[in-house]
């Protein structure tokens, strides 16, 4: 069980890391830059994977996690 919390946890760190940075748009947005700040930006193919993949991981990670506390 530990084995499959370790791989879990490692594909969750990945996963994160290769998720595009969102928090650009935010810091333009307090500093100043309202060009994007109207933009609609939808997650769309790979994007889209990760981000429910990232997901599905953290709820498998936290389910594993409570099991293996038990």
């Amino acid at each position: 069980m530990e084995i499959i919390l370790i791989i879990v946890s490692i594909l969750l760190i990945t996963l994160v890391l290769l998720q595009s940075g969102k928090a650009q748009s935010a810091s333009n947005v307090i500093s100043g830059g309202n060009d994007a700040l109207f933009a609609n930006r939808k997650e769309r193919g790979g994007e889209l994977f990760i981000t429910r993949l990232t997901v599905c991981l953290g709820i498998a990670f936290f389910v594993l996690c409570i099991i293996m506390s038990f």
